[in-house]
């Protein structure tokens, strides 16, 4: 439900997330794959503030959990079952260390024990690996020792662990960036693209459909106050028509989308600094 749109692209989108969850066939799910989707993972592609983190949530949250019939609940949160781990955001050193943790005194700083994102996925849970684009070779390699053999060793320590859960894998770059001489390695990309979904540009999905801006609109504002108002859509419109062209391209996407509403409601502008001509000084 977070994936408003009709457009043509966002329904081809459901029903892509629908297939990766459930596959085509829901006999053929339930009487032999609901148990064994972390064989198949999963590549998210998509420019910056498309929405994959949203699409990974729908995939990672949305993966079976048997029921204790005896306690009459799930064995486990459904809510707890998906980590997001965004591999930009870590030095090239600690990369490793983040995906699958390591031990005291493996290297200057590790002053304890430290269980990485693999540790911490139950094995009915997904994993999100946002901008999974931009790791190394030597990360690829170990990485693909996870999605083939299933398990891994944290820095630092022989022991191997075993991983049980899903990978959900994201980057903004293109699948002929990512193809590239600076982009996976041919065996990490094969291992990797069990399924590739493309989340579409906001620009796109307006061309195909234009009430999507308006829906979208109306989505964030409910958000942002916790229920709906046309009154406030309507501000926010009156504000943004005027002052983007009609073929606005939206280079951020949804997320650019949000934030406009956002300044909107603030300053009741979007475009350019806040003047002293606007407020009569």
């Amino acid at each position: 439900r977070s994936l408003v749109g009709n457009s043509p692209s966002m329904q081809l989108l459901r029903w892509n997330l629908w297939n990766n969850v459930f596959t085509h066939d829901i006999d053929l799910y339930d009487r032999y794959l609901r148990k064994r989707m972390e064989d198949f993972s999963t590549l998210l592609l998509g420019e910056t503030g498309t929405g994959k983190g949203a699409a990974a949530q729908s995939i990672g949250r949305s993966g079976f959990i048997p029921l204790d019939r005896r306690r009459k609940t799930f064995v486990e949160s459904f809510s707890q079952s998906f980590i997001s781990l965004n591999l930009s955001q870590f030095p090239e050193t600690l990369i490793e260390s983040a995906l699958f943790g390591h031990r005291k005194g493996a290297f200057t700083g590790a002053v304890e024990d430290y269980q990485g994102v693999f540790d911490r996925c139950s094995p009915y849970g997904a994993i999100l690996l946002d901008e999974i684009g931009e790791v190394a070779y030597p990360v690829q390699i170990k990485l693909l020792q996870v999605l083939q053999e299933r398990v891994f060793s944290p820095v630092g320590s022989q022991k191997q662990s075993r991983f049980q859960g899903r990978v959900i894998a994201a980057t903004n770059r293109s699948k002929e960036e990512i193809r590239g001489r600076q982009g996976f390695r041919d065996d990490f990309y094969y291992r990797l693209c069990s399924d590739i979904i493309v989340v579409p540009p906001l620009r796109q999905r307006i061309q195909e459909n234009p009430k999507e801006l308006e829906l979208l609109l109306s989505t964030t504002v409910h958000r942002l106050i916790g229920q709906p108002s046309p009154e406030l859509v309507e501000m926010v419109r009156d504000v943004i028509d005027p002052q983007l062209a009609p073929d606005y391209p939206w280079p951020g996407n949804v997320r650019e989308l949000e934030q406009c509403t956002r300044r909107v409601l603030l300053k009741g502008v979007y475009t350019g600094e806040f003047e002293f001509k606007e407020i009569g000084l």
